[in-house]
């Protein structure tokens, strides 16, 4: 049984390689789209993202995981006149 609670450990710490607007960072290998803004202290009402080139609507973004290799844009949105 110590062999299973072990291997749930290392999964649980596990973590990812993405690219974030052009900088390698490492997320945790269950993150969504919504977890990366939360981490970038971005409130997703202001920003756009794209994952692999495809725009990520934002009701899908907590649904949306994050995988090894994923190029990641956000893209913030500025209001004006």
């Amino acid at each position: 049984m110590e062999s299973s609670a072990g291997e749930s450990a290392g999964v649980e710490n596990a973590a990812v390689q993405i690219t974030v607007n052009g900088a390698p960072r490492r997320v945790d290998a269950r993150a969504s789209v919504k977890d990366l803004l939360l981490a970038l202290s971005l409130a997703a009402e202001h920003v756009a993202v794209e994952r692999n080139g495809r725009l990520v609507p934002r009701r899908e973004h907590e649904r949306t995981a994050l995988r090894e290799g994923d190029r990641i844009e956000v893209v913030t949105l500025v209001g004006g006149g």
